[in-house]
């Protein structure tokens, strides 16, 4: 096995990764790294949680020291740019700390904070910035940075820029970025779009691919289930309580089905937070580390604020919705199963969410078979244990009961705990 120490890494880095506890380097970060070094264009393709991270950053770190400014002011030399506000966050978190042996100055800018805090961040420049497109040009176009040094960029999450919408913002930093650079390209996906990018920006790029195009992890095993819309919310809350899972990442497609389940996981007893694009950055952060601190046991995020997230050790993921876009699934999934440990990811399937369960089958090139909601022993799964069709699919009457004595009953902890839920709930939680 390669380590670290065969990389060509410097030895103040090497020493930083000593003290991070980073034994061996992934594969990725294994064939990326030598490339990197050697100042090669590059177009990465790994899933989410191999090491990327550190693929680009550490050789940025090295390269740049070589020439390392000492001046008050930085100049932005290294540049990532990221889709969402929590990778920009992430990233540049983990690269900072790469770098501190070697003093470098990291920043990282985003939508959805006050302007002037950023403008106050950069006043003293950045040897490496990370950066989401929009809030970037905002301060190239009220003159606060240059992009006019840049020697390195980096595109992280290729494949989600362009589904947000970026190519042209993108377009418009490129005429600001000298062309004589190096330029790494990583996904964990790559698509037709993505590779059209790549021939425009790359020049006779070095290509890796760590797993096969579009595959989920084998660390991750993919559970589906089928459960009508209508019961989704208690088929969770039956799994979360059964299963006593007490850190699970929810994915919802839209941001107001994210609060609607928040609340009604609370009503179930069951501590939520929920972080979508629609909440401030500060608010988005809080939720994050409440569910990090395990203050909260569950936290529903939409695919755009949950892009980039790491969560240490996280154990299970579910899909309340599918998306709609199955490179979105990937990446969703890749949420756990990190760093080689194993993972579980849940996708709740409703009757109208068979073609996007197809179309993921199909990019991924692996049957995700239906199967009925499992029984629990002890919080464990049970091997064989479904929950009958009558279980999961509660007769009109029975919630139309259940509707009429939620008008009438006045909604305490007692009443939200006791037996008068809907049929399914009664069957879900029987003893």
């Amino acid at each position: 096995m390669t380590g670290f120490s065969d990389l060509g890494l410097r030895s103040e880095l090497l020493e930083t990764l000593r003290t991070l506890e980073y034994s061996e380097p992934t594969p990725v970060q294994q064939q990326a790294i030598p490339v990197a070094l050697k100042g090669r264009d590059l177009v990465a393709e790994a899933q989410t949680g191999t090491g990327k991270t550190a693929s680009f950053a550490l050789p940025m770190i090295q390269r740049l020291s070589k020439s390392h400014e000492e001046g008050e002011y930085r100049p932005i030399r290294g540049l990532v740019l990221v889709p969402t506000r929590e990778l920009s966050v992430q990233v540049a978190d983990d690269t900072l700390e790469y770098g501190r042996a070697l003093k470098m100055r990291v920043v990282s800018i985003y939508g959805g904070v006050r302007f002037d805090n950023q403008i106050r961040k950069l006043k003293r420049g950045a040897d490496i910035l990370v950066a989401t497109p929009g809030r970037l040009l905002d301060l190239i176009r009220h003159e606060v940075i240059s992009l006019a040094q840049v020697e390195m960029l980096v595109f992280d999450e290729a494949d989600r820029m362009l589904d947000l919408g970026f190519i042209d913002d993108i377009r418009k930093l490129l005429d600001l970025i000298p062309e004589q650079r190096q330029t790494l390209l990583f996904s964990a996906t790559l698509n037709e779009s993505v590779e059209v990018l790549a021939e425009k920006l790359l020049t006779e790029p070095k290509r890796i691919a760590i797993a096969a195009r579009n595959s989920a992890s084998k660390q991750v095993k993919q559970s589906i289930y089928a459960v009508e819309r209508g019961d989704k919310a208690d088929v969770l809350a039956f799994l979360i309580k059964a299963g006593n899972w007490q850190q699970t990442l929810v994915f919802t497609r839209t941001k107001a089905g994210a609060d609607a389940l928040t609340e009604s996981l609370q009503e179930e007893g069951i501590s939520a937070a929920a972080i979508h694009g629609d909440r401030s950055q500060r608010d988005r952060l809080a939720a994050l580390k409440q569910f990090t601190d395990r203050e909260v046991r569950v936290l529903v995020a939409t695919d755009v604020a949950a892009r980039g997230l790491h969560i240490e050790a996280l154990p299970q993921v579910v899909n309340f919705d599918l998306p709609n876009q199955p490179e979105a699934y990937v990446h969703r999934i890749g949420r756990t199963g990190r760093a080689g440990m194993k993972g579980h990811a849940i996708s709740l399937v409703g009757g109208d969410e068979r073609r996007f369960l197809k179309a993921i089958s199909d990019l991924i090139g692996k049957p995700l078979q239906l199967q009925p909601v499992p029984t629990f022993e002890n919080g464990k799964l049970m091997e064989g244990g479904y929950l009958s069709e009558k279980q999961r699919n509660p007769s009109k009457r029975a919630r139309a009961a259940n509707k009429k004595q939620k008008e009438t009953k006045p909604k305490s902890k007692e009443y939200r705990e006791d037996s008068s839920r809907p049929a399914l709930r009664q069957s879900l939680f029987k003893k």
